[in-house]
């Protein structure tokens, strides 16, 4: 069957794009954002992409277009397509037909990190010997002489095992998916995960966030209690403790056993209030050995077994996401010390604190955050696993509802951490960045040495004139940012 993907770069398209190939189809797609390392990926896989959103690309006619969500009514290829009667399908229902229906489903939900657990979810089920489909947001970093991982993780999803029954083959077994909460195509506006209908589900954080679809945080929660309502009674939902968005949600009906989890900080030199209470109100703890996070004590209230993971990543917000995932492994039969085992060894994803360039001592870091709390969380981490260097924080506030300025009041407080930030302000931003910016620097002590600046050309300027041996600069956009990682580091190299 030749399938054709309307918005194939994204980063769930593109993933999608890789196991419809798996399956046997002929693939190709179109988009107007090309760029690695999805491109790069679907290229190697022997996905033909096509620039732009053009009628042509549906001539001769596919057997099936699968349409991203972020196709729109009005739109030539849309028209066409929905004029000249062919047959068509959002992403997740693709999936849900085509791969999951006869899986167990393990479904990362949440406003963050979804990418990241699901990762390291999949990792310590195949690092296990459990041969899981996956399908990731993200492209998975790998370091290990491992075969059989370096051949599953070279890209983002991954089919898994197959069972053969009456000359039939069909997807079986598990499968672990990040369950985005975003809308599923022009035609269906339910939120992606609702098609997955997983067994085992991780509800890891709950925020406002995708201003452009939904209304409130409460709209969020809906489609979030809708997927909640799927997940059967001996099924198991992983959640984190005390977090109340996501108990108001589950206060709407809940038919499925809980495990909760917590982090501790047992690096204090006296346990907070809040840490006794969040031990005593979780089933499973990650204790702190380290404060920047890079090593923890793995626990579960109804197992004698604790494991210690010791890798190279950093931040309590990855704490988290390492805990649940070590729950959700366990649940479908993996051991503590396994899966800690599994973690230490764990290399991370791209676009994820990724170090991409050294130059005389000067380290450039590329991540993915676009939202207030993922801004704060990855320069904490960043802060403690640097300590001594001096911090640089690039942002592009690219996401949707970003650029609507949502989140405008909270944005410069979210990089305060910083000992430097450039805000990147691009033409037709809606509101003022530059003016909430001096706002807020005006205003508050503890917010310095934030600027903003309109142009890529003016932020490598300023950094490479300005930024000194033992210094590190994390650059922070859901996109590409106009190629500003490899220019900086040119521009590091030629000062």
């Amino acid at each position: 069957m030749h399938i054709h993907i309307l918005g194939i770069c994204g980063t769930f398209m593109g993933s999608l794009a890789l196991l419809a190939r798996e399956l046997g189809h002929t693939v190709t797609g179109s988009d107007t954002n090309v760029y690695p390392p999805m491109s790069t990926q679907l290229e190697n896989a022997g996905v033909t992409i096509e620039e732009g959103y053009l009628v042509k690309h549906l001539q001769p006619a596919p057997d099936l277009v699968v349409v991203g969500n972020t196709m729109k009514r009005g739109m030539d290829v849309i028209e066409y397509m929905l004029d000249t009667g062919l047959r068509y399908t959002s992403g997740p229902q693709f999936l849900s037909e085509q791969v999951l229906q006869s899986r167990h489903v393990i479904a990362v939900a949440g406003t963050h990190g979804k990418t990241t657990t699901t990762t390291m979810l999949a990792w310590i089920l195949h690092y296990a010997g459990v041969d899981t489909g996956f399908l990731i947001g993200g492209v998975p970093l790998v370091n290990t002489t491992d075969e059989h991982l370096q051949q599953v993780f070279a890209h983002s999803s991954y089919l898994g095992a197959e069972k053969t029954d009456d000359d039939t083959t069909v997807p079986s077994g598990y499968f672990v998916i990040e369950a985005d909460e975003y809308d599923s195509a022009f035609f269906d506006k339910r939120s992606k995960f609702v098609h997955y209908r997983p067994r085992t589900a991780i509800l890891n954080n709950l925020e406002f966030d995708h201003a452009d679809i939904f209304a409130d945080l409460n709209a969020i929660q809906t489609q979030f209690h809708h997927m909640v309502r799927m997940i059967p009674s001996t099924g198991k939902i992983i959640m984190p403790a005390a977090i109340i968005s996501l108990e108001d949600t589950l206060a709407k009906g809940v038919w499925t056993p809980i495990w909760r989890t917590a982090v501790i900080d047992t690096t204090a030199s006296n346990t907070s209030k809040n840490d006794r209470t969040l031990k005593n109100n979780s089933d499973w703890q990650a204790e702190l050995i380290r404060e920047d996070g890079s090593q923890f004590q793995v626990s579960f209230a109804a197992d004698k077994e604790v494991a210690v993971i010791d890798w190279g990543m950093s931040g309590i917000h990855n704490v988290n996401n390492a805990l649940v995932a070590v729950a959700a492994a366990y649940d479908v039969g993996v051991s503590i010390s396994t899966a800690c085992a599994a973690l230490s060894a764990f290399a991370g994803i791209k676009r994820r604190m990724e170090l991409i360039g050294d130059v005389n001592d000067v380290l450039v870091f590329d991540d993915f955050a676009h939202h207030p709390t993922a801004i704060t969380t990855t320069l904490d981490g960043a802060k403690k696993k640097l300590a001594g260097r001096r911090i640089w924080a690039i942002i592009e506030p690219r996401s949707n509802t970003m650029k609507m300025g949502i989140h405008q009041d909270s944005l410069a407080e979210s990089a305060a951490l910083a000992d430097y930030t450039l805000w990147y302000e691009p033409a037709g931003l809606e509101w003022g960045l530059r003016e909430v910016i001096e706002q807020a620097t005006a205003t508050s002590d503890s917010i310095i040495n934030q600027h903003v600046m309109s142009s890529v050309d003016t932020i490598i300027e300023h950094i490479s004139s300005h930024a000194q041996a033992g210094d590190a600069i994390v650059v922070m956009s859901n996109g590409g940012f106009e190629g500003i990682h490899q220019r900086l580091l040119a521009a590091l190299r030629d000062k």
